[in-house]
């Protein structure tokens, strides 16, 4: 088994050692930093040596990232470096404006690539877009970390990807989970046989159908998680048993809408601290919901995995006309002691929303929890007190069960 750099193979003490030594350091950079103004005063860098430590800080929302870039442009105040240090600013939808840098593997691409198969003598042909948005040099920069050479093909124009494809002997793709099956589809059409083995896919899922098509056409396919912000979060290897977290992010999975940690493998929001010394995000609310795996990857890598992208979990929903978030959720089991999860379903009775609340706890006063949904949710809601540990562990704090059919 070959592996990027050793630290993939680390034992737990090694790692936790290392990150000891990396975390107070990152803490540290992030609270001299106008973005994080308020936000990490408190805070001894020093006493947040571990996973576990960064419970006692905030957790900042993109939402919040794009607030603190209007009032520092272009990057919020969370960067080190002025927008003149970087070698990209990218826009993603929002707008909100990133950071790239050209030098190493800044977003630790490599890493996934390599456990993809893909190195020196391949030609990768990159078909994230390169335009505005981070992806395509974010794919780059990772092809260029093992030695691929890269063809710069963005998306679109088909027959053109086609044949680009033959004529350089592109050997391995990278771009979208379906793009690839229209290339290959269009190159049937037009009678062209091309050389893909291999396939690294992001920004979309990948469904077990068309993974093994890739298969049945003799490509080898697996996907990562990333964001424009975060860079590489976690990544497949050739176990495709979940998702192996990149060494250099730390991965917490909380109640959506809190910052609070949910038991071990259960569902929730993806939290992320980057350790990019360029960057500093600190607990970084991704908005996608996921779980811890237990046990380790057949492949040999170390670090923790996690189950991949299940969803979101920004749950907002409008219930009779008014907007119900999971952070209401969160504050609403914060009222009462004993409460030990919440979960509020928004149903249909006729042609009238209902709103039922349901309330993990053992015992309690109905009229006194009616009164607390009232004061944090706005809205009146059926109370149905439920026994600890009988809500469905699946990250939904807001259900929706309406048909929109």
């Amino acid at each position: 088994m070959s592996y990027f750099d050793s630290l993939e193979t680390r034992s737990a003490d090694e790692r936790a050692a290392d990150l000891a030594k990396l975390l107070p350091e990152q803490i540290a950079r992030a609270k001299n930093l106008p973005g994080y103004a308020g936000m990490l005063d408190h805070v001894d860098p020093a006493a947040i040596t571990s996973a576990e430590d960064l419970v006692k800080l905030p957790v900042l929302r993109k939402s919040e990232l794009g607030k603190s870039q209007a009032a520092h442009p272009p990057f919020g105040g969370f960067t080190v470096k002025p927008a003149t240090g970087f070698a990209h600013i990218f826009q993603s939808p929002g707008p909100i404006y990133e950071p790239g840098g050209a030098d190493g593997d800044w977003w630790r691409m490599g890493r996934f690539l390599h456990a993809a198969g893909i190195g020196k003598g391949d030609v990768v042909q990159n078909c994230f877009g390169y335009h505005l948005t981070p992806a395509g040099m974010i794919f780059e920069n990772g092809a260029r970390a093992v030695g691929a050479a890269v063809l710069p093909a963005g998306t679109g124009q088909t027959e053109l990807q086609v044949t680009a494809a033959r004529d350089v002997g592109a050997t391995a793709y990278a771009g979208t989970p379906d793009y690839l099956k229209v290339i290959l589809d269009k190159a049937e059409a037009m009678g062209v046989a091309l050389s893909f083995s291999k396939a690294a896919v992001g920004g979309g899922a990948l469904f077990p159908s068309l993974r093994q098509e890739y298969a049945d056409r003799g490509i080898s396919c697996i996907q990562s998680y990333a964001t424009a912000d975060l860079g590489n979060i976690a990544y497949e290897t050739q176990a495709m048993e979940g998702m192996v977290v990149d060494e250099h992010v730390i991965v917490e999975i909380v109640t959506p809408g809190t910052g609070t940690p949910v038991a071990p493998g259960e569902v929730g929001e993806v939290v992320v601290t980057t350790l990019n010394p360029d960057y500093p995000l600190i607990r970084f609310a991704t908005g996608d919901l996921s779980a811890v795996m237990a046990g380790q990857s057949p492949c040999g890598r170390t670090n923790i995995r996690i189950k991949g992208w299940m969803g979101r979990a920004d749950q907002t929903t409008k219930i009779k006309g008014m907007f119900v978030r999971p952070e209401q959720v969160a504050a609403l089991v914060e009222k009462h002691d004993e409460i030990v999860k919440a979960r509020v379903i928004a149903a249909r009775e006729g042609e009238m929303d209902t709103m039922r609340v349901q309330i993990e706890a053992a015992g309690g006063d109905d009229l006194a929890y009616a009164k607390s949904v009232v004061e944090v949710l706005k809205l009146k809601g059926a109370i149905e007190v439920v026994a600890p540990g009988s809500l469905p562990k699946d990250g939904l704090v807001i259900e929706d069960q309406r048909s929109y059919d």
